[in-house]
């Protein structure tokens, strides 16, 4: 079972007891795993997990390459080498690249695979290893602890507390209480206050903002699935050419919707091209970052699975349309998913400028047939159109609905 939060223990020297302080007193069934990243001398570090057995009845486990991470263990750096987390497997560089590094490399690792997610404690040592990483964490929403006056060495406690980036000074037995009153306050707050929006806003690395102006391609059929879309601002449409060179139109997207997720799924190449019909603001996800955040956090897991379901539907209206309705009922629909209408008799813009052929090929059928159809429902009240762009009125709907 996956850890719901991964803790980072850090130390050096006069550590060991601070080690076996905080795991007396931790239970053995929090949920979380610990990973213990020691500066002690190689040949001691080597039987820490051993020594530290005693003291928890979580197994305790020399952390290997590619070993997933579990709850409820303790894992222990492998001696003369640099741990890394990456999403909950570890991936270990032997032997260290630097002297006294170590715990700044787990920590900032651990950072970016858990997020909000990730707790860091420094206990007893020398020097300034571990403040860099809890800048990491902090930086990503977790939590941080540093050893009070107890630490038998202060260096590593004071530094990071001199940082600014500790949330709690505390001596190694009183930590585990807090570290378990703080995830419960943590997933309560979580269960209530999680905004799915802002929490894609702040996945850090891995997410860029892009600005798309009106027309501008977003990506190509063919081109590999490697990011994801999250539509901020404006509107995008799908497309999808067949081999005879005929394009179809088979969504148009609005804020807050995704696009690009089949990456997700394994599909390596883009099966259709996105454009952006107006000027657009948009968020870039690396496919990587994507899994992690889904993986990381149910709330956002439940907003993407929503989507999901929810174009679904919207695609199966679209083939049923595009199989019984009508030209002018398919064109009525187009013209009212556009406008994202609002209240009852409020007539909204659409897409400034939008051709009659680029209608005519959304809904499959020809140009004069459109302008026909344009010139009825303009007639009828149902639209204006103009040098402001397109408007429709809601009362289009009716077209829809008419039998």
């Amino acid at each position: 079972m996956h850890p719901n939060f991964i803790v980072g223990i850090g130390g050096s020297a006069g550590a060991l007891n601070a080690y076996k302080a905080l795991l007396d007193a931790l239970p053995s069934n929090t949920g979380m795993a610990f990973v213990i990243g020691s500066q002690i001398h190689p040949s001691a570090n080597s039987q820490l997990a051993q020594i530290l057995s005693s003291h928890t009845k979580m197994p305790v486990t020399l952390a290997s390459t590619a070993m997933p991470i579990r709850a409820n263990r303790v894992y222990v750096i492998p001696p003369n080498a640099g741990l890394l987390i990456e999403s909950y497997t570890f991936q270990v560089a032997s032997p260290r690249t630097r002297m006294n590094g170590q715990i700044d490399l787990l920590f900032s690792s651990l950072a970016e695979a858990m997020g909000a997610r990730a707790i860091g404690i420094i206990l007893s040592g020398y020097g300034g290893d571990g403040t860099e990483g809890c800048k990491h964490i902090k930086a990503q929403g977790g939590k941080t602890f540093a050893q009070d006056m107890s630490a038998e060495v202060d260096g590593m406690p004071l530094s990071a507390q001199a940082s600014g980036c500790v949330d709690f000074v505390l001596p190694p037995g009183k930590i585990p209480a807090e570290l378990q009153r703080l995830v419960r306050t943590i997933a309560t707050k979580k269960k209530h206050d999680f905004d799915p929006k802002m929490f894609l806003a702040t996945i850090g690395e891995g997410r860029t903002i892009v600005l798309a102006p009106a027309k501008q391609t977003l990506f190509t059929q063919g081109d590999a699935a490697d990011t994801v879309f999250y539509i901020q601002k404006g509107k995008v449409r799908l497309t999808v050419v067949s081999e005879k060179g005929k394009e179809a139109t088979i969504a148009i997207l609005n804020p807050g919707d995704f696009c690009g997720e089949g990456g997700l799924a394994g599909q390596p190449l883009r099966m259709g091209s996105a454009i952006a019909m107006t000027d657009c603001e948009l968020m870039r996800i690396d496919k990587k970052a994507m899994m992690l955040a889904l993986h990381r956090e149910n709330t956002l897991s439940d907003l993407f699975t929503a989507y999901l379901l929810g174009r679904n539907i919207r695609y199966e209206e679209d083939l049923v349309d595009q199989l019984f309705s009508s030209s002018e009922k398919r064109l009525a629909r187009i013209l009212i998913l556009l406008a994202h209408f609002g209240k009852e008799g409020k007539p909204e813009t659409v897409i400034p400028k939008i051709s009659q052929e680029t209608l005519a090929n959304m809904v499959g059928t020809t140009r004069s047939r459109v302008s026909f159809f344009m010139n009825r429902f303009r007639k009828l009240g149902f639209i204006n159109y103009g040098e402001g762009g397109l408007q429709v009125h809601s009362s289009l709907l009716n077209v829809v609905l008419h039998d």
